[in-house]
Order: structure tokens, then C-alpha cells, then sequence
């Protein structure tokens, strides 16, 4: 059974950072495409960044710049360094295989960014 376990988030002010942890357990994790999602209340979850096994990342225009992840394969983890956080980066942030979470989600953690 394959466990997403999220951390990391919290309330910041804009132009603030965060860095969320993932702790993956239940799969081969080396081999696969890991993202970072995001879904604000109402909305369809959104894809903010992956990483393939061999360390290649991809991001949407909306966080490119900002956001980095990355992820340590001997400890089974994904990160997500966010920097310049804005007000409509708020949400809850989920970890999963990408581009399509095929796993059932963790609880998240929640991301809130003040004005």
C-alpha cells in the first residue's frame, strides 16, 4: 500500500518561503515521476512541479523561478522549496505521481500566504 505522508507547510507572509517534505512509502520511488500539486478550495488540483528519477524538473509559468523541487532517493522523500511565495500560491499541497496522481492522496499540508 502506498503511503504519501506531506509536510512542511504553514502560514507566511508574502515574499516569504517554505520548503515542503514528502515521505513516500509502498513503491519503487527511485523510477518514478514525482510532483507537487496544489488545490485551493473549489478548484481541480493543479500540478506545480515534477522531478523524473533522473533529476529533470518541470514547472508552469506560474511558479517557474520560484519554486524548486528535488528529491532524495535513499530516503524515499520529495521536496518543494517555494521562495517569493504570493497570496494566490494558498492552498493545500499534495505529493503524487506525476503528470497524473495515481495513487491515493495523502492529507496534504496547507499553505497559506498573506498579504
Amino acid at each position: 500500500q502506498v503511503q504519501l505522508v506531506e509536510s512542511g507547510g504553514g502560514l507566511v507572509q508574502a515574499g516569504g518561503s517554505l520548503r515542503l517534505s514528502c515521505v513516500v512509502s509502498g513503491m519503487i520511488f527511485s523510477i518514478k515521476t514525482m510532483g507537487w500539486y496544489r488545490q485551493d478550495p473549489g478548484k481541480q488540483r493543479e500540478l506545480v512541479a515534477s522531478v523524473g528519477w533522473g533529476g529533470s524538473t518541470k514547472y508552469p509559468d506560474s511558479v517557474k523561478g520560484r519554486f524548486t523541487i528535488s528529491r532524495d532517493n535513499a530516503k524515499n522523500t520529495v521536496y518543494l522549496q517555494m521562495n517569493s511565495l504570493k497570496p494566490e500560491d494558498t492552498g493545500v499541497y499534495y505529493c503524487n505521481v506525476a503528470p497524473a496522481g495515481l495513487y491515493e492522496w495523502g492529507q496534504g499540508t496547507q499553505v497559506t500566504v498573506s498579504s
